[in-house]
């Protein structure tokens, strides 16, 4: 596979949102999460879940790989994850329903042993987040993969297109910023030419499907 594709492996609540309503912007085909396989081909940028969890069989299937990882103070991102878990917990601790079982699989594998108790431990969730860090900067230079360190709250856009080039002619100066005080909607509401959606009439594949996909690469 030569599609070049870049990976936004930052984890919910880093600016996701935001960082993929800047790249549609940039000109580039963008899913915010991704449930079915042709999202994952259509896609030029692909973000949030399951790809901040998944991002290193992506890399070795999709060979011309890019990373970008976001960086969130940890403090203001443990209270605003945790928030998002606590909305989360009833369908994503559910055993019959709720979420689809890729969300859930990419949350518990982030949040490993992830109860409601835990959804408000501070330290638990900072822990993770540094696990994750960790893990995305190895594995990058381990594989000699392209990596970007990016705030989208305190970086600028230069940090962004110099990393991803601007394919448009209309000047880009600011991040937007999607999804703030709480807020995890937003991405609904956009509506770009160049957004890619996450399922098929609304539907998810089955996550064993998606693990087919990558059925041909090796463990990494």
């Amino acid at each position: 596979m030569n599609s070049k594709k870049t990976l936004i492996v930052g984890l919910p609540r880093t600016g996701t949102t935001s960082l993929c309503a800047a790249t549609l912007q940039l000109g580039y085909t963008t899913a915010h999460t991704a449930y079915t396989r042709d999202t994952f081909l259509e896609a030029e940028v692909l973000a949030d879940t399951p790809i901040f969890c998944d991002y290193q069989k992506l890399s070795m299937y999709f060979e011309n790989t890019q990373l970008i990882l976001l960086q969130r103070e940890q403090t203001g991102w443990a209270i605003s994850v945790s928030k998002l878990l606590n909305r989360m917990a009833k369908n994503l601790m559910s055993q019959s329903g709720g979420f689809n079982d890729t969300i859930k699989r990419a949350y518990f594998q982030i949040f490993p042993g992830l109860t409601l108790d835990l959804t408000n431990n501070f330290d638990y969730l900072i822990e993770c987040y540094k696990k994750h860090q960790h893990q995305v900067f190895e594995f990058a230079k381990r594989n000699s993969i392209p990596l970007l360190s990016l705030n989208v709250q305190t970086d600028s856009i230069n940090t962004l297109t110099n990393f991803l080039p601007n394919k448009t002619s209309e000047p880009f100066k600011i991040f937007p910023h999607l999804n703030q005080n709480g807020k995890v909607t937003a991405w609904k509401d956009v509506n770009h030419p160049l957004k890619i959606e996450s399922t098929h009439l609304g539907k998810a594949e089955k996550d064993s499907l998606l693990y087919q996909f990558f059925s041909e690469v090796k463990d990494v």
